[in-house]
């Protein structure tokens, strides 16, 4: 049986702390009285309309609201719903909150967090390429919960993406919150053959991929960044000297990815560790289709990376 915290719980607890507190921690959202995805339920019986407060369907408009508030000295929190709304409010995500900070010589902070679930889009490599704003994405109930934390105490602004197909995954909740930083990544399980760096929801997919390779005498070793921007660069590079091969999984598309950034860094700062050329597993440079069917052929799976695994150790 599955126990342990749901996701969508942890990140609401995480937020309800960080209210507790700081009195200058407040809540924007659309239908956040309602909690639609559940990750502000219960928020406005305990705080309050003063401190969690609905707004219009104007995403930009909360956007922009929250790099004046932080400016002020609040620290918003901005539940936009649907990670897909970021292409909306473009202009004041990466001319406004990315930039502010650095064109004031830091006289100014933005401890802003925005937050969104995603699903079929994923646009945080489009979010990354924004210097200025931190990009996390938690593959757990206990990140979800510490990570969101670590988002909202830190000085910058933040984009927290939940993904929506974890949202009812649950897990244990550790409350060491020493360990959880910002741009730490997690070592997830220990490997000798092969590096896979995953994001996000293919943490568990590598999991399950790597006891299946186990049974074929394949040590994987799994990293989850947390932070994807910046990312722990330190934490791969140590991994790819151990294993000399490297695999990146990632749910965004393959022009301009995540996952290609990542591989780029092996292939020239771990080059000479690398037995077997560096590899990406991740969709194909299309719009993902309503069709489940579809979606599944061209999403990253369990079975896709056990064969890529299989491939790069040549067992193919």
């Amino acid at each position: 049986m599955n126990t342990g915290t749901y996701f969508v719980t942890a990140m609401r607890d995480g937020i309800a702390q960080a209210m507790r507190e700081d009195k200058t921690v407040v809540l924007f959202g659309e239908d956040a009285d309602k909690s639609v995805m559940g990750s502000t339920k219960g928020l406005i019986e305990e705080f309050g309309k003063e401190r969690v407060i609905n707004m219009p369907l104007s995403e930009a408009t909360m956007v922009g609201l929250a790099v004046g508030a932080a400016a002020a000295g609040l620290k918003p929190i901005i539940d936009l719903m649907v990670s897909s709304f970021f292409y909306i409010t473009m202009d004041q995500i990466a001319n406004q909150a990315a930039k502010l900070r650095y064109m004031s010589g830091g006289q100014v902070s933005l401890p802003i967090v925005y937050f969104a679930a995603q699903h079929s889009e994923n646009p945080h490599p489009t979010l990354a390429q924004q210097a200025g704003i931190k990009v996390v994405i938690p593959s757990n109930s206990s990140d979800a919960k510490n990570l969101m934390l670590a988002s909202i105490r830190d000085p910058n602004p933040v984009v927290f993406l939940q993904e929506a197909v974890l949202g009812g995954s649950r897990g244990p909740i550790s409350e060491d919150l020493e360990e959880i930083r910002l741009s730490v990544g997690r070592l997830v399980r220990s490997g000798a053959d092969l590096t896979v760096f995953a994001v996000g929801r293919t943490v568990a997919m590598a999991q399950k991929a790597a006891e299946v390779l186990e049974k074929e005498n394949i040590s994987i070793e799994i990293i989850d960044p947390r932070t994807i921007y910046p990312w722990d660069k330190q934490i791969v590079l140590s991994s790819v000297e151990k294993t000399g091969r490297f695999l990146a999984v990632d749910t965004s598309r393959k022009t301009c990815g995540f996952g290609g950034e990542v591989l780029a860094t092996v292939a020239t700062e771990a080059f000479s560790c690398l037995k077997v050329a560096p590899q990406r597993l991740c969709p194909p440079d299309t719009p993902m289709p309503f069709a489940p069917h579809l979606e599944k052929f061209l999403s990253v799976s369990e079975e896709k990376i056990i064969l890529q695994v299989r491939k790069m150790m040549g067992r193919s």
